[in-house]
């Protein structure tokens, strides 16, 4: 039974050389009472796109001429906001992350039940009224070594950071040094590439270093360059990042890092705009957007004598404070649906939505490594996710997961509540021992659907599962025989 996605009447364009998928996706999203357009291949779409965009696309991959992941670059290059939804019926690891790579909304793998796609559907318009902002754009990749600010966009709808934003984009083509603060975690890179690619030199080099990674001796020679000979181990002339960020932009990520000695050397490259590499004749010019980051106190630093006050004074021309995660409470969904994505086309794992409970764990959580921290633990769990949802047991080791008896009896109790079922629920509690946790889960399902006159809505408020949960169980099992 199909269930209505929205009450607004969205435009639909679905692309996809195969007549009957065109018709078929045509009357399904119809039905929905959404404006469905057709295209049968990649060129035609782009021209109806451009005469009338839609509010959404879903595109098939294997098309002859334009496939679908070229039709997706052009789409994004034209008009980033615009939703695109994958369709293949070859699917691979490569071409979903990929697809997720260029900015699609989601991927789908043919063949699929039209409940699929009308879900899929009912999310892109549902998080369009959310208002999330999923901010970047993909720059200019130099041999491959710079990653796309697609990998990791600047993702919330959070006012303070909208507005840090904001005030990025205004300088981000000026010379002006911007510095990056903020706690471990909360993304001063990604924000140092948005700047980037916010610029006019976005199509020039980017290019990062990490202060604290590297000892004294061999800082210097990495930030500044040497010549053939100048020390014991130098047989060959070296660039020096600013010489390689030359017409571009260079991070110094966490700044504070940099030794006394190197801090006076520092402050003259960025006061006179030249470089003089370590046994280098004489001083030549460069032209680089200096972005600096760090998530120490540099005014305490420069209080105790660590940190040149001149210096701090050059690099603080426009600050820019990120806040941490747990003042962005409303970006915590945003970021989990975009790490879920991320992980599911990157290991090749089925799209799952995190437990009530842990929805309300991450309610109360504090975050403490911020955005990173979230995103390892959701790669965790989509690793480690053995069941439809993931649950607590797969973020943190101080959760035990219930045995199967526990599981089964869990959802005996969720459903004999009610008193409809509740006989047939105690004789399935009762056959526990003899059966396996599939079969009892199976039983407790359909029982709530025939209690329910086969409403799904309220069979699965009574499981305590999600609909898109119960859907995804009827069509196992019909894939596997055991219902119509």
């Amino acid at each position: 039974m199909s269930e209505p996605m929205s009450e607004q009447m969205h435009t639909i364009l679905i692309v996809d050389d195969e007549q009957n998928m065109r018709v078929a996706l045509f009357e399904a999203l119809s039905r929905n009472g959404h404006e469905v357009a057709v295209a049968e291949s990649g060129r035609m779409a782009l021209e109806m796109i451009a005469r009338h965009p839609p509010d959404l696309v879903v595109t098939d991959i294997k098309m002859p001429g334009m496939d679908g992941l070229e039709l997706l670059r052009q789409v994004k290059a034209l008009r980033p906001e615009l939703p695109v939804v994958i369709m293949t019926g070859f699917a691979t690891v490569d071409t979903a992350v990929e697809a997720m790579k260029q900015g699609a909304f989601d991927y789908l793998l043919k063949p699929f039940p039209v409940e699929v796609i009308e879900e899929t559907v009912a999310r892109v318009f549902a998080l369009e009224r959310r208002l999330p902002q999923v901010l970047g754009r993909p720059g200019p990749q130099k041999g491959g070594e710079e990653p796309s600010v697609l990998d990791k966009p600047i993702i919330g709808r959070n006012p303070k950071l909208l507005q840090l934003m904001a005030r990025a984009r205004s300088v981000a083509s000026s010379k002006a040094t911007v510095l990056i603060l903020g706690e471990s975690g909360t993304g001063k890179e990604v924000f140092a590439r948005f700047i980037h690619l916010e610029s006019d030199r976005r199509n020039g080099p980017f290019v990062a270093l990490n202060c604290a990674a590297l000892p004294e001796g061999l800082l210097e020679s990495e930030l500044f360059g040497h010549e053939k000979g100048a020390f014991t181990g130098a047989i060959v002339t070296k660039k020096g990042k600013f010489e390689l960020a030359d017409g571009g932009t260079l991070l110094l990520d966490e700044i504070g890092e940099i030794p006394l000695h190197l801090q006076a050397k520092l402050l003259r490259v960025l006061q006179e705009e030249e470089v003089d590499r370590l046994g280098g004749r004489s001083p030549f010019k460069i032209d680089v957007h200096v972005l600096a980051t760090t998530n120490r106190d540099l005014e305490a630093a420069v209080k105790q004598g660590v940190f040149r006050q001149d210096l701090y004074y050059r690099l603080n021309v426009i600050p820019l404070k990120l806040p941490p995660l747990r003042e962005r409470r409303e970006d915590v969904g945003l970021l989990v649906d975009f790490f879920i994505k991320k992980y599911a086309a990157q290991y090749g794992k089925p799209l799952k939505q995190p437990s009530s409970a842990v929805w309300a764990r991450f309610a109360d959580y504090g975050w403490p490594g911020n955005v990173r921290e979230m995103e390892n633990l959701i790669e965790r769990a989509m690793l480690l996710s053995q069941g439809h949802e993931l649950d607590l047991w797969d973020f943190w080791d101080d959760v035990e997961p219930p045995s199967q008896t526990e599981s089964a009896m869990a959802v005996v109790s969720a459903v004999s509540g009610h008193s409809a079922v509740a006989a047939a629920n105690t004789s399935a509690a009762m056959e526990i021992g003899a059966q396996t946790l599939r079969e009892v889960e199976r039983q407790m399902i359909l029982h709530a659907l025939q209690a329910n006159d086969n409403n799904r809505t309220h069979a699965a408020e009574i499981l305590g599962i999600s609909v898109r949960t119960l859907r995804n169980k009827l069509h196992e099992y019909r894939s596997l025989g055991i219902i119509d």
